[in-house]
């Protein structure tokens, strides 16, 4: 009976692997007491960011459709998951159990708007969609900015709930290890015959459509569980920020968000994941270091290095140089194959017994009668025959 090949590829795990490397490292810094506050910010927003990015990428890269509404949701999850979570310190002592139950009631918040919105927007396509999910980003900001209960224009104080990072609980870790549970409820989705249906939709609707597949179901559950996740990244983005502002979810950041997307890579986990790293870290350090003056150019340089990395990543004169330094490439090189031993190959040419030189061959007679026989299978000439003389 042969044996069944195993299923495991070291691809389809490799958006786990970037995910570990990073939340080790944290890990390990604050271990060994050496972590600064900036860092764990650092890391809690790259996690939110990947949330973000990867999700988005589930509507944009394996659907096809074209949303610029999502920090409409973060912003539906950041105001509400808040909001319960402050309402629950006075009953709920444990500060993870009420982050979970307010990233659990965040994320439902923000499917439901999703539900609502997408219902008939998703009869839209192409820009009549990006202009529908942009203008419910736009009004739902509004909204939160005019209501008292949600602090108005001077934004939802969230200093009740918010974590400490010298904590055994930082937020970072319940950041990274809701990655996780996203990357694999993502992956999973992906690769089963739902994600090739998804993927189907977007190469040809009216072939699926003539396959039997509910592109509405699937156009729907596709909007509305990247709003949950969104929703979820609004919840961490309030205990990590204080006070919750309308402004930081604006037409903009749907804009990086999408870059982070596009950066990434069309239908790209991996590609999203370094992408929403990246500019992420490139976004806090030019803050950091461009200060007073130097601020007005934070924006400049900041498009100029995006513009740089799109160039980079999708111009086609730039591809070999992408191909050499992509890691399939580099570990390559690092692993560099040895020749093996070939003396038990049959086909190997000491083996083939039916070998000649190559003076046998040009000095071989072809008249009939006088066809070539190899050296060992040449045998004496038998005495007596019609040519002795």
């Amino acid at each position: 009976m042969a044996k069944r090949k195993s299923d495991f590829k070291l691809k389809n795990y490799v958006c786990y692997i970037l995910v570990a490397v990073m939340f080790l490292y944290a890990l390990v810094l604050q271990m060994m007491g050496k972590l600064p506050k900036s860092t764990s910010n650092l890391f809690v927003q790259i996690a939110y960011s990947i949330i973000l990015a990867v999700s988005l990428n589930l509507v944009v890269g394996f659907l096809g459709e074209l949303s610029l509404g999502h920090a409409g949701f973060m912003c539906v999850g950041a105001y509400l998951g808040s909001y319960i979570a402050i309402a629950l310190t006075s009953h709920i002592e444990s500060k993870l159990l009420v982050l979970l139950i307010s990233m659990l009631c965040g994320g439902l918040a923000a499917a439901f708007f999703g539900f609502v919105v997408g219902l008939p927007a998703l009869r839209l396509k192409g820009d009549y969609l990006a202009i529908v999910t942009l203008a419910f980003g736009e009004i739902v900001r509004t909204v939160c900015k005019n209501l008292p209960f949600f602090g108005g224009a001077m934004g939802l104080s969230t200093v009740a709930i918010k974590y400490d990072t010298r904590s055994s609980t930082s937020l970072y870790i319940v950041a990274f290890i809701t990655v996780f549970v996203v990357l694999f409820l993502i992956q999973n989705l992906v690769r089963s015959k739902h994600g090739r249906a998804i993927t189907a939709i977007r190469d040809n609707e009216i072939a699926a459509r003539a396959m039997g597949i509910n592109v509405t179901f699937y156009k729907l559950f596709v909007f509305v569980f990247a709003a949950f996740c969104a929703g979820v990244a609004g919840v961490i983005f309030g205990h990590f920020n204080t006070p919750v502002l309308y402004s930081k979810f604006s037409f903009n950041y749907s804009i990086e968000i999408l870059v982070m997307v596009v950066l990434g890579g069309m239908a790209s986990i991996n590609g999203s994941i370094i992408a929403a790293a990246l500019i992420t870290y490139v976004n806090i350090a030019l803050q950091a270091k461009l200060t007073g003056d130097l601020a007005a150019l934070k924006y400049l340089i900041y498009a100029l290095i995006l513009i740089v990395l799109v160039i980079f990543n999708n111009a086609p004169r730039l591809a070999p140089i992408k191909e050499a330094l992509s890691p399939k490439n580099l570990f390559g090189r690092l692993k560099k194959r040895r020749p093996g031993d070939v003396s038990d190959d049959a086909g190997e040419w000491a083996n083939i017994p039916t070998k000649i030189r190559m003076d046998e061959i040009l000095s071989t007679d072809v008249r009939p009668g006088n066809e070539f026989v190899p050296d060992k299978e040449k045998k004496a000439p038998v005495k007596g025959g019609p040519n002795d003389g």
